[in-house]
Formats: structure tokens, sequence, C-alpha cells
């Protein structure tokens, strides 16, 4: 591999934190680049490299957003449990059964989910809770344990439904729903992370770096974030998921057209 493809590597691990810390959908941008750059290379081996440098900047996003914004610290940290565990459940799972039937379901979800959330101009817009401590810690643990497990089972789009779930169902505004998000995802990628450790699927010489550009970008995006609101957050929510809807009908319809034309 030459510097110039190490170079545009870490420029999109940058790119990628930068996304992730905002809203979620790194990704989009760091899981194409890392195939692009290693055609040849197993695709557990990319994943688990991609796991390795992209935890470290949800991670400081976490970090970062619990200084500045009022978090239920104690309901999250046992949602991030859950999301831990059921992560690992969901890996476990997709051992025994196909995640293939998620790809032709994930585009119309994502869809239904962009349509709410343009409808409801005042969604999100508002940070007003719903729920006393106790009943919110249960739906943390809800929350976390069901994308947990869909993170574990098949991935793309667990930042977007941790986001809108906790927007929609919690009645945080998207400033809050994103900082929130975070600690959820950290922990659920440190399951998948774990799970790809121990198989012995990272490239650390190469996770090291990326980790820190992806840190960097993530410093750059929390900063945004922060200084422009829940309305910015929630016009990059919108773009974030049209992006994912694009790329998950994409991921679905060429399979089927390549085979048509074989």
């Amino acid at each position: 591999m030459n510097i110039f493809s190490l170079i545009a590597i870490t420029i999109a691990a940058g790119l990628a934190g930068f996304i992730d810390a905002i809203v979620g959908g790194g990704g989009l941008i760091m899981v194409p680049s890392l195939f692009a750059a290693y055609p040849n290379a197993s695709p557990p081996n990319l994943l688990g490299t991609n796991k390795a440098a992209s935890v470290w900047g949800t991670a400081f996003a976490s970090w970062v957003y619990c200084k500045r914004v009022s978090l239920p610290l104690r309901g999250l940290l046992i949602g991030a449990t859950c999301a831990l565990l059921g992560s690992f459940t969901g890996a476990w799972c997709v051992t025994l059964v196909t995640a293939s039937s998620f790809k032709a379901a994930l585009p119309v979800v994502l869809f239904a989910l962009l349509l709410y959330t343009i409808a409801k101009k005042d969604l999100g817009q508002t940070h007003a809770p719903k729920f006393t401590v106790n009943q919110e810690t249960i739906r943390l643990a809800i929350i976390g344990a069901f994308i947990g497990f869909y993170d574990g089972f098949f991935g793309p789009g667990t930042g977007s439904f941790f986001v809108f779930l906790l927007v929609r169902w919690l009645g945080y505004d998207f400033l809050h729903a994103s900082a929130g998000a975070k600690i959820l995802n950290t922990a659920s990628n440190s399951a998948a992370l774990l799970l790809f450790c121990t198989q012995g699927y990272v490239w650390w010489h190469l996770a090291i770096p990326l980790a820190l550009a992806n840190i960097f970008g993530s410093f750059l995006g929390t900063r945004l974030a922060l200084s422009k609101g829940t309305n910015f957050v929630r016009y990059f929510f919108i773009i974030i998921v049209s992006l994912l809807i694009l790329k998950t009908s994409a991921d679905f319809v060429w399979p089927l057209i390549r085979d048509l034309l074989n």
C-alpha cells in the first residue's frame, strides 16, 4: 500500500469521526474507504480495524458531550451496559442465522424514519424528557438492548436509530439525543471490537493512526454540534439518514442487478 492511499484513508478516518460526533454515520465514509484501499483483504480484518479506529472517536465525543450537556448518566450507563450485552448477543446470533433479510427491510425502515422526522418539524427541537428518572432508565435499558442487538447482528444505521428513539420516545432534543447516543454506541461498538480482537481481526499498525485521525475529527464535530445547537444536528441527521437510505438500497439492489446481467 502506498503513502497516498494511507493519507487518503487517514483523511477518511478524520471525516468519519467528524460525522460520527455530530449524529453518527461515519461508517458511510470509513468502511468503503478501507475496502477500496485493501480490495484483497478479508472483510473481518477491515471491519475489525474500522471498529478499533472508530470506537475511540465515539468515546471521545461521549466524554466531551458529558462535560457540556446535562445527561442522565446513571440511566445512560445502564443503557450502555444493555447495549454491550445486546451487541454480544446479536453477534452470536449472526453465527446461527443469516442477516441478509435486513438488507431489504433497512432502506424502508430508514425512509419511514426520515419522512416522520421531516413531517414533524418540531420533533427534537425542545429538550423535554417525558418520564421520571426510573421510567427513563428502564426505557434507556430497552433502547440499549434492542439497538445494541441490532448493531451486533447487522449494524448499518445504529447511531441514527439511537438518536431517533431518544428524540421520539424519551423527548430529547437532537443535541441531547446525539450526546446520549454516543455513550450507547460506544458500548455496542466496544462489544464488536472485543469480538474482533479475540479472533485476531484487527490490524493495529493501521488502527492506531486511524484512531488518532478519528479522534481529531470527533473533536471538530463535537465543537461544531455544541456551537450550532439542536437545529443544526437535526438537519445533519436528515442528511445522514438520506445517505444511509441510498447506500443500503444500493447494497441490496446492486447484487440483484449483477446476477441478472450475469
